[in-house]
């Protein structure tokens, strides 16, 4: 099996063509992939690149090594993106020509039951991206208080049952330890509805998986650190895949806060580090869709730093 097969089963990269077309790549410039998962965005920018440009991955999971291009203008570090400042002045780079982010998590996670990512399988209640941190989904079920759970799934999952869950949880835990993916499904399904349940329960883990790999604090971190280390006109390509993904990157493009709260000069200008590229956000083609179900819900922002 070729690397390129291998990476695609791995994870097929959304909206590959726009988001590496938004970067505007310049030949000899100096770009991060900082979610490299599978390799399919990275490669692509590859391909734009010219001899002396440089490309710098980055995925805090260790599976995703296997994936590595062979070339020598390619480095991937084995971290969390939020790191990505620290690493770069390590390596010497002080600035870049443009970040690409995909916030989606890979089918390679969702298809290893091992993992726990997915309800659809049986297995350990894992969901760690980065399998030598401390804290798993079980952990979380187990020790969170009601009022913590509870938080997790209202403002995580966007479930309005929260509190009913969180009480189910802690009712469950008194008889035996939550382990098992199954558990979480007995626990929860009650709440789901013939009607509802796949969007309860992909919500829910959701919710879970989001709290276990601390992801909201990882991306305000990342959105600022870009920023940082973008050279003036230099462009960040992000594709969010849920409502509160979308939020945070659409207001920090458009007012460079995470709030959205607009700040205005003497002559009422507004005063935002960003041009936004697009202000419609980019879906994928009905025929995309088609090709890759997983990227129905992926939504791609782009901004170029004034």
């Amino acid at each position: 099996m070729s690397n390129n097969i291998e990476a695609e089963a791995y994870h097929t990269p959304a909206l590959l063509a726009e988001s590496v077309d938004g970067l505007q790549i310049a030949p000899s410039g100096i770009y991060l992939d900082v979610t490299f998962g599978g390799g399919g965005h990275s490669r692509e920018m590859l391909n734009r690149l010219g001899p002396d440009g440089r490309l710098i991955a980055f995925d805090q999971d260790e599976d995703a090594a296997q994936n590595a291009l062979a070339d020598p203008r390619f480095m991937l570090i084995r971290s969390n993106f939020r790191y990505m400042k620290n690493f770069l002045r390590y390596f010497g780079v002080e600035a870049v020509d443009g970040v690409l982010a995909d916030l989606g998590v890979s089918s390679h996670h969702f298809d290893d039951s091992e993992r726990g990512f997915s309800f659809r399988f049986e297995g350990d209640l894992d969901m760690r991206m980065n399998r030598s941190a401390r804290k798993s989904a079980a952990d979380i079920l187990n020790s969170y208080t009601a009022e913590q759970l509870s938080d997790i799934f209202y403002h995580y999952g966007e479930l309005r049952n929260a509190r009913s869950i969180a009480a189910a949880i802690l009712a469950a835990r008194e008889t035996d330890r939550i382990t098992t993916t199954g558990q979480l499904l007995s626990i929860l399904q009650p709440f789901t509805g013939r009607d509802r349940e796949k969007k309860v329960l992909a919500q829910a883990f959701q919710a879970l998986r989001i709290e276990v790999n601390g992801e909201m604090d990882a991306l305000r971190e990342m959105l600022l650190r870009s920023l940082e280390m973008l050279k003036p006109g230099g462009r960040i390509s992000v594709i969010s895949y849920h409502s509160l993904e979308d939020r945070l990157v659409k207001n920090f493009f458009r007012s460079g806060n995470f709030e959205g709260k607009l700040v205005r000069d003497f002559y009422g200008n507004v005063e935002t580090p960003f041009e936004l590229v697009n202000r419609k956000v980019i879906v994928p083609s009905v025929e995309e869709q088609r090709r890759n179900p997983r990227a129905r819900s992926a939504k791609l922002s782009i901004a170029k730093k004034r």
